[in-house]
């Protein structure tokens, strides 16, 4: 039963992180891509102190730390990639065609993370069933992408696959720095080093846009400024938490389902970009998906 609440949880974070990547959008947007990457990590950084200092005398949120190497502290970097991709490969292409790109990132990174241990996670051996599986998904990415008025537009679909390459690696990443300091202290250190990054890379390649993008900051609602940053915490802690306790494989597909779903009714509803070939890559994606499951209940 404990573990089945794992499954449920790694579901509803790709909900989640749908939902949080428009919003991050939404308010790149209104401002610039840069501002919203600096405005949702200093909320991150603000979010996980306050919890910290809050659950100080909590085993669970303060976990008696132990030592890690020092590049675990840097996983935020992985999130400047990640958010700068999510921005394009949305705006250009919609957000379900983005996220499925994203999902096709993830379950490649997750079966390979599986296959050669990677960040100290267990190998498990995947069947050629596995290989099939995403066979079968990359067919329902190029059939999605035939509702954007047969334009293939592979750049913005390449930027989405690697989103969520990145992603996948971050949160595995993370997951392993979270077993040395716990899931919040990861969470906050991922923030720190995400804000720190995006500081400099704004300052060196487009300070005046920067500038110019705060100027507009206060246009936007207090619920677009907050969301990103808010949801980011969430979705990495609770991954801190999911991924060392089931197959990697499993976290990759969940989360994709999730953000295939999620996505698919935001862009029918806020961006009206519901389409037949949309609905039919889902579909297929999703069969990839569920022939992944089979093939491990099969093992």
């Amino acid at each position: 039963m404990k573990k089945s609440i794992f499954y449920l949880v790694s579901f509803l974070t790709g909900a989640v992180i749908s939902v949080m990547v428009v919003a991050n959008t939404e308010l790149g947007r209104i401002t610039t891509n840069e501002v919203s990457l600096i405005v949702n990590q200093a909320i991150g950084v603000v979010l996980t102190t306050f919890i910290l200092l809050a659950g100080r005398k909590n085993e669970i949120i303060n976990p008696a730390r132990k030592k890690s190497r020092w590049y675990m502290y840097f996983g935020g970097l992985f999130g400047i990639c990640v958010m700068v991709c999510n921005f394009y490969s949305v705006l250009n292409v919609g957000s379900a065609l983005a996220m499925a790109a994203a999902v096709f990132g993830q379950s490649l990174t997750g079966l390979v993370t599986d296959l050669f241990g990677l960040f100290s996670m267990p190998k498990r051996k995947q069947s050629t069933l596995k290989w099939i599986s995403l066979a079968l998904s990359f067919t329902g990415i190029f059939i999605m992408s035939l509702s954007q008025s047969g334009s293939f537009r592979l750049i913005y679909i390449l930027m989405g696959v690697l989103a969520g390459i990145m992603t996948m690696l971050q949160m595995t990443y993370n997951s392993s720095f979270a077993k040395a300091k716990g899931a919040v202290f990861s969470a906050r250190q991922n923030a720190i080093s995400g804000l720190a990054g995006t500081i400099i890379y704004a300052a060196l390649l487009m300070p005046e846009e920067t500038l110019h993008g705060f100027t507009l900051l206060p246009s936007a609602s207090f619920l677009s400024i907050i969301t990103g940053g808010t949801l980011a915490i969430v979705v990495v802690v609770s991954t801190n938490l999911v991924i060392p306790r089931i197959p990697a494989v499993y976290s990759a597909l969940l989360l994709s389902c999730g953000q295939i779903l999620t996505s698919i009714v935001i862009d029918t509803f806020l961006y009206d970009l519901f389409s037949p070939s949309l609905l039919i890559g889902s579909l297929v994606m999703l069969a990839g998906i569920g022939l992944n499951f089979s093939a491990d209940r099969k093992a």
